[in-house]
């Protein structure tokens, strides 16, 4: 039998047996909005402008996205 027979045999066995031993994975909950947990500024504290690539001892989040609480539906019409 041919190096590359054995080559192939091995292949078909090992995702035969992977496909046999994995569990499905668990299906998880959606992300809410109580599960982001960013540091914010208070009111009247002094805010650093920084211009290119630097290092801060201490940094505060102002904005980080438009994070949905509704369902986003696919299509619709144009």
């Amino acid at each position: 039998m041919p190096l590359w027979a054995w080559a192939l045999v091995s292949l078909v066995a090992s995702f035969v047996l992977q496909s046999v031993l994995v569990k499905p994975p668990k299906p998880q909950k959606p992300a809410s909005l109580a599960d982001f947990d960013f540091p914010q500024s208070d009111e009247g504290t002094p805010q650093a402008v920084c211009f290119g690539d630097n290092w801060t001892a201490g940094w505060f989040v102002m904005w980080w996205g438009n994070l949905r609480t509704k369902k986003i539906k696919a299509g619709g019409k144009k």
